[in-house]
């Protein structure tokens, strides 16, 4: 009996990366370098350097999007399975330490996280692209380089006060996700005190 044996297995094309599916290696890097002016790092999946076009702050999913209700637009916002990266102007982690000792959010520990220099994000499939399951997404994308001059800007301390733009000053948007981070946080504390509590465990009858 003659045995068919089957041809060796492959690897994937060289040329594809994990950005988006069917793009070409690069493509999804080209995108962001091209349309939008943004440095790239890798190709699977792409990351977005911050602390040169922008920095992020990086908040848990639930506490982002309470925030995102309260200060309604904002500039881009990216989801990663349970983390969500806020993106606002370039130099902002430096400033964020001392923002949060002016609110008074110094002294109390937060899931905030922020990403300047040095830093990067993975990057979602440009909008209207489709990524494989799991993959970062653009919860509000980004904008082209022909839209960005104007009213479009990301959150800064220097836009402090002005009703000029579409995105809320940094001061505002900072405040809102530390609230919710400090909500999100009590709101655990509770739940694990009430179930060490035996007065608030349901009583057994035998």
């Amino acid at each position: 009996m003659a045995l068919t044996v089957p041809p060796p297995r492959t690897s994937l094309p060289a040329e594809r990366d994990r950005c988006a599916e069917g793009e070409r290696r690069g493509g999804c890097a080209q995108w962001y370098e091209q349309e939008l002016g943004w440095a790239t790092a890798g190709v699977a999946p792409v990351r977005l350097l911050t602390g040169l076009r922008f920095d992020a702050l990086v908040v848990p999913a639930a506490a982002g999007h309470a925030a995102l209700r309260r200060v309604g637009r904002t500039g881009p916002v990216a989801l990663m399975g349970r983390r969500m990266s806020l993106l606002v102007a370039a130099g902002s982690a430096d400033e964020l330490p001392g923002l949060l000792d002016w609110l008074e959010w110094g002294p109390v520990t937060l899931a905030l996280t922020v990403l300047g220099t040095g830093g990067r994000i993975t990057a979602p499939p440009p909008p209207g692209r489709p990524g494989p399951p799991g993959a970062a997404v653009w919860l509000r994308p980004p904008w082209p380089l022909r839209e960005q001059e104007g009213e479009r800007v990301l959150p800064a301390l220097s836009g402090f006060g002005s009703r000029g733009g579409d995105a809320p000053d940094l001061v505002r948007l900072v405040d809102a996700v530390a609230t919710e981070c400090h909500r999100a946080r009590l709101m655990r504390a509770r739940t694990r005190l009430s179930s060490d509590d035996p007065a608030a465990q349901p009583l057994a009858f035998s």
